[in-house]
């Protein structure tokens, strides 16, 4: 056989279009303009998308059951085909083996597919497994025509099913249970048990159970519902957990006291289908329908609800095309916003949410009466077929147009929920939601809602403004202000400037209210959490003139500190302060955010009433304030403040110089002048601590010494001027102050004798001519070395006898006597001297050297006498020119240009005389110089020079070996010729 799912055709049939409430135009729903344009590139899919299976049964499909992509018809009389969607090629046939004329009443198929019960039309019921080929009967429910089956969802499984609810013809209930295993020797049969245990009936008759679902809820609680043809029943009960393979015999145990509860309908057409949807595979339903006799009641399941499982229920009546004498619903299936109705040659869609016909499919003659319609829950697919063909429905994006309906119905939560992929439905949901709200007078509602729609800005804001709904507005710009991009600064600085007005609007008239005093409270720290947005505050910092000028008109000026201090605007908030005479608040703020131009700029303000906080804190700030820029402040306020004002700024510039150590000029000239002025006591004090040297000074000596003068404060004077090394002034003042100051000023020119012996000379002539104190003028001798009484003679009166000096008088004379011994001894010593070195020249003079004739140069080692040489104390002998290429390197530079000058001159005067011998050597004296000749005087000079610069000692001996002993012995300049050289 042929694969029946190799290929599919469309089938393109002829089809009555349902009007389908798909799209609603602008004007329906109250908007008058949206920014977004719906363009659609390609003609959108239906809902619903009927396929034919390429498919022709060699029999007629009795009937036909599909789950967890397993599929089973009952073809023909005998004849059972399975088919694995997963692999459709692999089509299983089986037939049944039976020999009467027995047909197939139904086919059940389990959730999980492995589990085919097949009731037959002689109240038997065979059973066959997924994994097995042979049918095998249940014995126990032989005599029970099956009309139902409510699977075990949650202890099925391949090989068992677990306790399972069935339901016959005669209004009985049964519980089972099937085994795919091979039983025991004695029980083969795979139904373990077929056990009574409930019955339901109809005006007082056993009825059929059409359907039976069971499903579980919380806390282990079952809900079991079966139907007849009028009625829906329902068992609550609960089942001890870990009790559940016991079955389902407890839950209507529970039940027996009280009557089961059912729905009844008073129509009849002979039986009765419930479905239901159930979002994902083995989750609980959500919902239901059930089609009996007066239409379709569908629903909500509610789990939660202790005595009924249905919630919201309605019920959508026959439409009038449905004759039950000719064209009965057959079979319903439930998605999750439809529910289809299978009728015998068409199939019909119900929207859940308005009971609105949205599809109908006609299906043609050709292709028999429609019998049946199923849908696995696995896929999501529908199933239809009829005895010679087989149909399936691909239902796709079932929810696309649902927004539309929840919005006309109201409830747009669940409309937005719906359309949340879609801005431009989403657009028109929001502004219908929107309008709702402003005709319902829900005012802020409707603010949140128009802000997120595309609507014209303007319009939606005068239709605020109409209604003088400040409120509204205000949300409406707020919602709008959040919404805008960083991008878009006009409109941004737009809404912060107009909500700024409104907020002050608001807050001016609650102010004046004191009824509404927490409102007002609420509104201002509204306005404040706005003013400090993050999100907003390059806005607002960049039109701050703007909002000052704003919260100014207002007379809000609690409002503009606070802005001011959002903005960092310290220096808006300080003025604030001093205006209102708030100068702690204003250092506070100072003090707290340590900018300095601000505390340049306010301190004069601050000092001038709160002095001693104001020094505090630039204490506190230390190193960061430039005190010279301070000042003026310091200044002004010095001269005309109080005593205390005087008094922090002495401590501000003590605090500078000695915790600081400032060295500004100004910084200490200023200091300087605070005490002279105000604390003289701290003045001397000051300036012998500041340094004794002029370069150790950081105040101005001449403006020191006009303020100490002008103040009379000579000692002060005498300290400058001793800095100044202005040592006859400093004595001077001195003496106009005290003998004592004088004579320490007057030791100072140490290198000075001459100096210092004229001030002396000052102090002894004071003292003498003054003071009158021939006492005192005598210590002046022993006090300095410099005076003699000779140098203080003059200055006594000629009435003064010699007793008061006598003893200096002859102090004196005995010292002169001392030194003139001691200069006879140095004669005497300097003669014999001398006398000592003429005997030492004369000796000289005769001292000699001699040269053998095998003796060579110490520097070439070729005989010495074959050339001019030098014989020297120490024995060394070199040639001439050897000795000048020895002695040469270690000369100077200068030096060496005098030899190379003394050697033209030598060879200029050679070639004057044209004489071309050479005369001997002399070996006379410390060194053997040239002989002489009849070169010349001038020759021999040269000679003599050129001697003094090469031969004044010897090269190996004397300070040029020991001044080259930290030479290299390879010039650095020559250095690398001297490297090639032995490459």
């Amino acid at each position: 056989m042929a694969s029946i799912l190799d290929e599919y055709e469309d089938s393109q049939n002829t089809r009555q279009s349902v009007p389908q409430h798909s799209r609603m135009a602008a004007a329906n729903i109250g908007i008058t303009h949206s920014g977004f344009v719906n363009v659609r590139l390609e003609e959108e899919k239906p809902i619903f998308n009927k396929q034919r299976i390429d498919f022709s049964p060699t029999e007629k499909i009795n009937h036909f059951a599909v789950c967890n992509n397993q599929l089973c018809m009952s073809l023909g009389k005998d004849t059972l085909l399975r088919i694995d969607l997963a692999k459709p090629d692999q089509p299983n046939q089986i037939e049944m083996g039976r020999k009467d004329d027995v047909k197939v009443h139904k086919l059940f198929l389990d959730p999980t597919g492995s589990h085919l019960l097949i009731s037959l039309s002689s109240s038997e019921c065979l059973y066959l497994n997924r994994n097995t080929q042979k049918v095998r009967s249940l014995s126990r429910w032989r005599g029970h025509l099956i009309e139902s089956v409510g699977w075990n969802k949650l202890l099925g499984m391949e090989t068992n099913t677990g306790p399972v609810l069935v339901g016959t013809s005669q209004g009985a209930i049964f519980e089972a249970e099937i085994s795919a295993t091979e039983g025991s020797l004695f029980n083969t049969n795979p139904d373990q048990y077929f056990r009574q245990v409930h019955s339901l009936e109809e005006d007082g008759r056993p009825a059929p159970v059409c359907c039976l679902e069971v499903e579980r809820g919380l806390e282990n609680k079952y809900f079991i519902i079966a139907t007849t043809r009028k009625r829906l029943f329902q068992f609550v009960g609960k089942v001890a957990e870990g009790s559940e393979q016991q079955g389902f015999s407890s839950i209507f145990t529970q039940n027996q006291d009280l009557l089961p509860s059912f729905q009844e309908f008073p129509v009849n057409m002979g039986y009765s289908e419930i479905t239901f949807y159930t979002s994902k595979l083995r989750s609980s339903p959500k919902a239901f329908a059930w089609m009996m006799g007066n239409g379709v009641l569908y629903g909500q399941l509610d789990y939660i609800r202790p005595d009924s499982l249905l919630s919201d229920v309605q019920v959508w009546e026959y439409t009038s095309d449905i004759d039950f004498s000719l064209n009965k619903p057959i079979s319903i299936v439930l998605t999750q916003f439809h529910f289809l109705l299978l009728l015998p040659d068409r199939v019909k869609a119900i929207c859940t949410l308005n009971g609105q016909v949205v599809y109908e499919d006609v299906f043609p003659d050709k292709f028999g009466t429609l019998k049946k319609m199923i849908k696995d829950p696995a896929g999501g697919l529908v199933w239809i077929y009829t005895e010679r063909a087989v149909f399936r429905y691909h239902i796709q994006r079932e929810a696309r147009d649902v927004w539309q309906m929840y919005m006309s119905m109201g409830k747009f939560d669940l409309a937005k929920e719906y359309c949340r992929d879609r801005p431009e439905c989403m657009d028109m949901v929001l502004a219908r939601e929107a309008e709702h709200c402003f005709q319902n007078k829900r005012y802020l509602e409707s603010a949140k809602c128009y802000a997120l729609t595309q609507n014209y800005f303007e319009e939606i804001a005068l239709k605020f403004i109409e209604a003088k709904q400040e409120d509204a507005l205000k949300e409406f710009l707020l919602k709008k202000l959040n919404n805008l991009k960083a991008s878009e600064r006009t409109q941004i600085t737009l809404l912060v400037t107009w909500l700024t007005e409104l907020y002050l609007n608001r807050l001016g008239q609650l102010e004046s209210n004191d009824s509404v005093a927490p409102v007002f409270q609420e509104t201002r720290g509204e306005f404040r959490h706005f003013l400090s947005s993050a999100k907003h505050k390059e806005c607002l910092f960049n039109n701050r003139t703007t909002i000052y000028d704003l919260l100014a008109s207002h007379g809000n000026v609690d409002d503009m500190v606070y802005f001011s201090v959002v903005m960092q605007d310290y220096e808006r908030v300080i003025s604030h302060h001093c205006q209102h005479d708030d100068y702690g608040a204003a250092l506070d703020v100072l003090s707290k955010h340590c900018d300095e131009k601000l505390f340049y700029k306010f301190s004069p303000v601050l000092m001038q009433h709160i002095p001693k906080k104001v020094v505090d804190a630039w204490i506190q700030m230390g190193k960061r304030l430039d005190p010279k820029k301070l000042i003026p402040a310091l200044m002004n306020y010095s001269q005309m403040g109080s005593t205390q004002q005087i008094k922090e700024t002495v401590r501000y510039m003590e605090f500078c110089v000695y915790q600081l150590t400032v060295t500004e000029e100004a910084i200490h000239n200023y200091l300087l002048s605070l005490y002279a002025k105000y604390k003289p006591e701290s003045l001397l004090w000051y300036l012998e601590q500041a340094g004794t040297h002029a370069s150790e000074i950081h105040y101005d000596l001449k403006y020191a010494l006009r303020l100490c003068a002008e103040h009379g404060y000579l000692q002060a004077c005498v300290l400058v001027y001793k800095i100044m090394e202005l040592y006859e002034e400093a004595v001077d003042l001195a003496l106009q102050v005290d003998v004592d100051l004088a004579k320490s000023c007057a030791d100072l020119p140490e290198d000075d004798e001459e100096l210092r012996k004229k001030l002396w000379l000052k102090i002894a002539r004071h003292v003498v001519q003054e003071e009158k104190d021939v006492k005192k003028a005598m210590n002046c001798l022993s006090s300095c070395n410099l005076l003699k009484i000779e140098d203080i003679l003059p200055f006594f009166p000629d009435f003064v006898t010699i007793d008061h000096f006598k003893e200096a008088i002859c102090g004196s004379l005995e010292e002169y006597n001392h030194h003139i011994e001691e200069l006879k001894q140095e004669m005497e010593e300097a003669t014999e001297s001398a006398k000592r070195i003429r005997e030492d020249i004369q000796e000289m003079r005769n001292k000699y050297g001699v040269v053998e004739s095998q003796e060579k140069c110490a520097a070439c080692d070729f005989p010495l006498l074959n050339r001019p040489f030098y014989l020297f104390l120490c024995g060394h002998m070199f040639h001439y020119d050897c000795l000048i290429q020895e002695v040469t390197p270690h000369l100077s530079a200068f030096k060496q240009n005098r030899l190379e000058e003394l050697q033209k001159k030598l060879a200029a005067t050679a070639q004057a005389s044209k004489s071309r011998h050479r005369p001997p050597p002399k070996e006379e004296g410390d060194t053997a110089s040239l002989g002489k000749g009849s070169a010349g005087t001038s020759r021999e000079a040269i000679k003599s020079d050129i001697d003094d610069v090469i031969a004044s000692e010897c090269v190996y001996c004397g300070e040029l070996m020991i001044k080259s002993i930290d030479k290299p012995f390879i010039d650095p300049q020559k250095f690398e010729d001297e490297k090639s050289s032995w490459l």
